[in-house]
């Protein structure tokens, strides 16, 4: 089991099992890196909109290409056919959400139903015909790759080139349209005009994609990604071509795995593995993961036993917390047998002078923010100045406690 495996990971297992590999690693990469603008832009369902709307022109390719006496099955034809399909449904959606009063994602229900219905009905159509039982047209839905050609690698590899392309060009103008439209506008940049060139990029990796991972499945290519990189970094550019790389990763092992274990689907398999890493993401990110945040929460707990404990201690009351207690006998700021240590007590007068200043500096700043940015745990010379805390030092009277984080 292992072996084939390592065999198709590394290019082994066989021709057809490579060119599948390249193709969809390529796929990925363009839809990872392509989907991250529709999910900044918050129209990810344009994708799916898009990709149910290819499944008529596939049928009316094929039965164009069929009556013109030619091979019904040429991808460059079914593709050219899906392509000019998904462009009527997007251009549909476009009409619908402008001109009406309906929601765009009405819009996008109306336009994905009606199309994908009318698909439907054209395969049905075509299967009834003698030149049709045979044609593997339902390999468009869920992707199929065991008859892959050269000439469908490389016009998969050259499409998924091409966005990438574009991709580069654009992004800075995309990435200003999905944070600030209306400057954008103002610096002289057609937002309507980037609108259109995302879900043209959509309509591209769905028309690339359809062989390898069927229309249904390939919006997973457009938007799992994205959303997996998004909890890696807040950087755009960043983002952008993580979610590349997680989408090349995705759709390279995928294959991979298709090919190691025979009758497996491919599409669906490159979906699932791109669903593990972002449920790996999601456990392990650094700031956005659960594991993150579960540490995070486990850090400020012990920070407002700490205080708490200083204050019970400044002010003489006894701790009955179990965890309080343990926070500060670990800190060394307490005795086992519950008496505060010299740098206990030291803490706890600067714990209790704290509030003291912070009831001294919101009496000073009598402004929201101000006291919006006091929680109990901050020190207070990381918000005010040193001649601040020394005026409100001088107010309040007494000693002046050395430094030190409570």
């Amino acid at each position: 089991m292992v072996q084939p495996i390592l065999d198709a990971l590394l290019l082994q297992a066989g021709y057809n099992a490579a060119l599948v590999a390249v193709g969809a690693t390529l796929l990925g990469v363009s839809a990872g890196a392509a989907g991250t603008f529709l999910y900044l832009r918050k129209r990810t369902l344009v994708s799916d909109a898009v990709a149910h709307a290819t499944l008529p022109g596939v049928g009316l390719a094929f039965m164009a290409m069929v009556a013109l006496g030619g091979d019904g099955r040429s991808l460059p034809g079914l593709l050219a056919g899906s392509a000019l399909s998904a462009g009527l449904g997007l251009l549909a959606v476009d009409w619908i959400a402008r001109r009406t009063r309906l929601a765009e994602d009405a819009a996008i229900g109306a336009v994905l139903s009606v199309f994908f219905g009318f698909g439907i009905v054209l395969l049905t159509v075509i299967q009834s015909l003698a030149t049709g039982r045979q044609a593997g047209l339902e390999g468009f839905l869920l992707g199929s790759t065991a008859g892959m050609l050269y000439q469908d690698a490389l016009t998969i590899a050259v499409g998924g080139a091409a966005a990438l392309a574009a991709i580069v060009v654009l992004r800075r103008p995309m990435t200003l349209v999905c944070f600030d439209p209306d400057y954008a506008a103002a610096t002289g940049i057609d937002s309507r005009r980037i609108d259109l060139a995302m879900m043209a990029l959509a309509l591209a990796i769905t028309v690339i994609g359809l062989k390898l991972v069927g229309l249904i499945l390939i919006v997973a290519m457009l938007i799992i990604p994205p959303v997996t990189a998004r909890l890696w970094s807040e950087r755009t550019d960043t983002v952008v071509w993580t979610a590349g790389a997680l989408g090349g990763v995705s759709g390279y092992v995928g294959a991979a795995l298709s090919a190691a274990l025979p009758g497996l689907p491919t599409g669906p398999i490159i979906v699932l593995v791109s669903f593990a890493l972002f449920l790996a993401s999601l456990a392990c990110a650094p700031r956005r993961g659960v594991l993150a945040a579960a540490l995070a929460y486990h850090r400020f707990q012990r920070r407002v036993h700490r205080r708490q404990g200083l204050l019970a201690l400044a002010h003489g009351e006894p701790i009955l917390d179990p965890l309080t207690l343990r926070v500060l006998m670990r800190a060394g700021l307490m005795r086992p047998d519950r008496v505060a240590t010299e740098a206990g007590r030291a803490q706890a007068a600067k714990a209790l002078r704290d509030e003291r200043r912070w009831q001294v500096a919101r009496q000073i700043h009598s402004d929201d923010a101000l006291a919006g940015r006091y929680d109990g745990l901050t020190p207070i010379e990381t918000v005010l100045t040193p001649d601040e805390v020394a005026d409100i030092d001088a107010r309040i009277g007494g000693p002046n406690p050395a430094a030190g984080g409570a």
